[in-house]
């Protein structure tokens, strides 16, 4: 092990890059890592202990929750309001944000939105799911409750994005602005260490992932891009998990769409758990983020659960997509 370099010591060098920082963002991110742990824990015992299969209860959202969503929700809520960094949480398997009330947590600088299991219906199939986080910077006063301003802001104002992929070895990876790093779990040591420093993604890629039982219900520009990636032989990949679709084409260079369709007409990913912490991490590995007409960092929320179309990968393949849209 000599060499190699902890999520927890990366963090805590890396904190001079945030000159309003006082070590919070540092503490929120390692209480991150270490809420991960535990449901990956969670996610690997699944088949033991009777936490695979739904709950019997649906979100916000109308779909049907499985029991490891719960549980990796009340996991990181209850990670993150003792930590007190946050405060409040924003969770796509609740119906309203949360506002921390305990004066520790009043004092929090930030708030979080998050995807606590995406892809969790996967769970049964032995698919690999993940978390998605965004953070920023609280726009209320510091000592009162959260509000719903501090979660409706654009994704150019967040301070930090990341996910957690929970599969054959499981990653942490994320951005402040400054990069983007990847940290495999060494489970002999129960660390998250240092496995793929400054990330990039190719400016085109031969991978494009959508759900093609689609194609017919999408716009006219996506269907012609379909026909086009057929014609020139590109790889289609798609594995149903939103985290572990991102993290593949990342690495290797692809596309990942989501249209709108005539069944969901304003998308169906959500901008603030997914989309817009997503295209941080893709604009700073050198990629790209659009709903096909905008930028989706730019898009401002106007609701917690605003869904959106969704084009990530290569820049130059989601430049593609945008001009056929338009």
């Amino acid at each position: 092990m000599i060499g190699v370099t902890t999520l927890d010591e990366f963090i805590i060098d890396r904190q001079d890059d945030f000159p309003f920082a006082t070590g919070d963002l540092s503490r929120l991110l390692r209480d991150i890592g270490f809420a991960s742990k535990i449901v990956n824990r969670e996610v690997n015992m699944a088949g033991l202990v009777d936490l695979a299969g739904a709950i019997g209860s649906e979100n916000i959202q109308g779909e049907e929750q499985q029991k490891l969503d719960v549980l990796a929700d009340e996991v990181f809520i209850k990670a993150l309001k003792n930590g007190g960094e946050v405060c409040g949480i924003a969770s796509e398997e609740n119906d309203d944000f949360i506002a921390f009330e305990n004066e520790k947590s009043k004092q929090g600088k930030y708030v979080l939105a998050m995807d606590p299991l995406d892809g969790s219906s996967n769970i049964d199939v032995n698919v690999s799911i993940g978390t998605i986080f965004s953070i920023f910077k609280r726009k209320s006063e510091v000592g009162t409750l959260a509000t719903m301003d501090d979660f409706l802001q654009p994704g150019t104002e967040q301070v930090a994005a990341g996910y957690v992929l929970y599969g054959s070895s499981s990653m942490l990876v994320y951005t402040t602005g400054n990069g983007v790093n990847g940290f495999t779990l060494d489970p002999s040591i129960g660390e998250f260490c240092l496995s793929h420093p400054n990330m990039k993604t190719s400016e085109s890629g031969k991978i494009y992932s959508m759900n093609e039982g689609n194609y017919h219900l999408s716009p006219q520009g996506i269907q012609t891009y379909l026909d086009s990636c057929k014609k020139e032989e590109k790889t289609a990949r798609y594995i149903g998990s939103l985290v572990a679709d991102f993290h593949r084409n990342l690495i290797k260079g692809g596309v990942y769409l989501y249209p709108s369709t005539t069944k969901a007409p304003n998308g169906k990913l959500r901008l603030l758990y997914e989309c817009s912490p997503l295209a941080f991490i893709a604009e700073q590995a050198g990629g790209s983020a659009s709903d096909g007409f905008q930028r989706t960092m730019e898009i401002k929320p106007t609701e917690l659960h605003q869904r959106c179309a969704y084009y990530v990968g290569s820049k130059n393949m989601v430049a593609d997509i945008e001009v056929l849209l338009k």
